[in-house]
């Protein structure tokens, strides 16, 4: 979760979105001053998450999908973008508001590669499927995950490499049943608007 207001401007010190690993490296300060690898920081508004940290720049994996709906594909070093860290009520938020509380299950029913992601579509039921929206977020197996398209019987979502590397390999798994926990602010609208 993030705010919108810009903590620092960086600069791109490289880029090769060929690399699983490499992807973007961004020169910075103040975002750096208490991230981890995993954390997720805001580069251009677009979330992405830490894969390498490096005295005075960090390393964020960008797959396809990112690419393709955002304008980090242009980027070139010395290029300078806004960062921000997550949000922190209390402690960083680098997803949505995760409850852990299940609401149902889904089918892993496809995995395919996306570049160096890996795109995966679920097969849910409808009383999941209707607080599913793309770009909107949804816990698979407890991890954070942003939704790339939706339709009637499924939706899709998409992993960059460290996330790959970082997560259990059901996931990743055809015909894997799979924990989902939608968005709990898709919830409480239904139930403000319907009562």
């Amino acid at each position: 979760m993030f705010t919108g207001i810009v903590e620092e401007v960086g600069t791109v010190h490289s880029i090769d979105v060929e690399s699983p690993q490499d992807g973007l490296t961004v020169r910075a300060r103040l975002v750096l001053s208490d991230t981890r690898l995993g954390d997720s920081i805001a580069v251009n508004g677009t979330c992405l998450t830490v894969t390498r940290l490096d005295g005075d720049a960090f390393t964020v994996g960008v797959m396809p999908e990112t690419l393709r709906r955002t304008n980090l594909g242009g980027l070139r070093p010395g290029d300078t973008l806004n960062l921000e860290r997550p949000l922190q009520p209390e402690s960083r938020l680098g997803g949505h508001f995760v409850q852990g509380h299940i609401d149902g299950t889904g089918l892993v029913s496809a995995v395919t590669e996306d570049g160096t992601a890996l795109a995966i579509r679920i097969t849910a039921p409808p009383h999941i499927l209707k607080y599913v929206v793309e770009k909107g977020f949804i816990a698979i197996d407890g991890v954070s995950l942003t939704v790339t398209e939706v339709d009637e019987s499924g939706f899709g979502i998409g992993l960059i490499f460290y996330t790959q590397e970082n997560v259990a390999d059901g996931l990743k798994t055809v015909g894997h049943e799979v924990n989902l926990e939608v968005d709990v602010l898709a919830k409480y609208v239904e139930k403000l608007v319907i009562h």
